[in-house]
């Protein structure tokens, strides 16, 4: 498998993870734990907007964000338009961008002022770490808040995208 045909994959998964756990944060009662939501709804958004910042980035134009945040708390449903987007921008950008382009570095600038390079697979690769690591913190939060966050690990998505994997696991024995 090619990094491009992985990463296309990865940022499959990623939207979807993204959509299902925004639309688990929208269906929430905003009352009970007020605080702890909004935590979760401004982590997720801190997610978008680094992948904003991110996209950006592999343009090669100014992203217009002085931090990794805003300062607004968004609404879920404008959170998940926002984030489909973004993840729809990423999808279309691995249709185009060649394997040779995906080694190329890129200069940039952090929005704490550091200054940076990653080849664009690097950004790639770090959007969605960051996307996953950041999922994981919130799906702990919901765990704590809702007693129970989405299950969205990449494994669970590749079954319910391609059901018979599940087959085929059962005519080989997994190796862990």
């Amino acid at each position: 498998m090619s990094a491009k045909t992985l990463l296309k994959s990865l940022f499959v998964y990623q939207a979807w993870a993204n959509d299902e756990l925004v639309e688990k944060l929208a269906g929430m009662d905003p009352s009970p734990d007020a605080g702890d939501r909004r935590a979760a709804i401004r982590l997720m958004n801190h997610l978008h907007v680094v992948s904003r910042i991110f996209a950006a980035h592999l343009k090669g134009v100014a992203h217009g964000y002085a931090s990794d945040n805003t300062e607004e708390t968004p609404e879920p449903a404008g959170l998940r338009t926002a984030l489909a987007e973004t993840d729809g921008w990423y999808l279309d950008y691995l249709e185009t961008v060649s394997e040779q382009e995906l080694a190329e570095p890129v200069a940039f600038t952090f929005t704490d002022g550091d200054k940076g390079c990653m080849t664009r697979q690097e950004m790639l690769t770090h959007v969605v770490l960051h996307g996953s690591y950041h999922r994981g913190e919130i799906g702990r939060m919901l765990t704590r808040i809702a007693g129970s966050p989405p299950w969205d690990t990449y494994a669970v998505y590749l079954h319910r995208a391609e059901p018979m994997r599940r087959l085929q696991g059962e005519r080989e024995p997994a190796q862990a």
